[in-house]
């Protein structure tokens, strides 16, 4: 049951017939997983901790680096050189000091994969490597954790949300694990708004599928262009023969 100072706190949510109290209450015990404190997860963590998430695990192996803070805003100047995940929550708190923040300073593999996905509502994945995506597909689906993706480079992003059940598509089913290579801000630049705006919608979809408010984005791809503020839909299917949910 929601406090009076919950209440009065998320009280702009509460209002909307989608969410109301009982959806306020789901988020109340909602855990989710952010993989990745950079760009996209800046503006996912930030808006999930202001939403009343109960319990955000963050996970990042990386330290904040001045370059970064031109989009990474979820870190401070004096930030510099201190673990992301450590600034991240330090940031956190001071939004939100009735949450819980577990701040996991590891590159994400198998054994931590299994861990913290086995315990979450919704992961968010923010990351910036093909071989970690495909890795949180797979320990996602296995347990069935909805997965909400987005990428962002140059002045494009996209979005696209997978609920992990039988009939929906997976990660897998979208992108071929031998046909990508890696493309990194460092060599290709990223404006950073761009990120801003998908890790917000990032945070939106999680929201949504939290509440279970409106529509979530299965089986679509949403892309953005930031040089002409334009949106497109690419609808995908389940693959039959997917190595993952085939």
């Amino acid at each position: 049951m929601l406090t009076d100072d919950q209440l009065l706190r998320y009280s702009r949510q509460i209002m909307l017939p989608q969410i109301d109290i009982a959806g306020q209450e789901k988020l109340a015990i909602a855990s989710i997983v952010i993989v990745g404190l950079g760009g996209l997860g800046s503006p996912v963590a930030m808006y999930l901790a202001a939403a009343g998430v109960a319990k955000i695990t963050l996970i990042d192996d990386d330290v904040v680096d001045s370059s970064n803070l031109q989009r990474q805003i979820i870190h401070q100047h004096q930030s510099t050189g201190q673990s992301k995940v450590e600034s991240a929550k330090q940031r956190l708190l001071s939004i939100n000091p009735d949450i819980r923040i577990d701040a996991i300073g590891k590159r994400l593999d198998l054994t931590l994969a299994e861990k913290v996905i086995f315990e979450a509502t919704v992961v968010v994945d923010c990351c910036d490597n093909f071989e970690t995506r495909f890795l949180v597909n797979r320990i996602c689906y296995q347990h069935k954790t909805p997965l909400v993706s987005g990428a962002a480079i140059r002045w494009e992003g996209q979005l696209t949300t997978f609920m992990m059940d039988q009939k929906s598509p997976c990660y897998r089913c979208l992108y071929d694990e031998d046909s990508f290579t890696d493309q990194s801000c460092s060599q290709n630049g990223v404006v950073g708004p761009v990120v801003g705006i998908i890790g917000s919608m990032q945070a939106l979809e999680a929201i949504k599928v939290i509440t279970d408010a409106g529509k979530v984005a299965v089986g679509q791809l949403t892309l953005l262009d930031g040089l002409d503020l334009s949106f497109s839909k690419i609808n995908y299917r389940k693959k039959e023969d997917c190595p993952v949910c085939g």
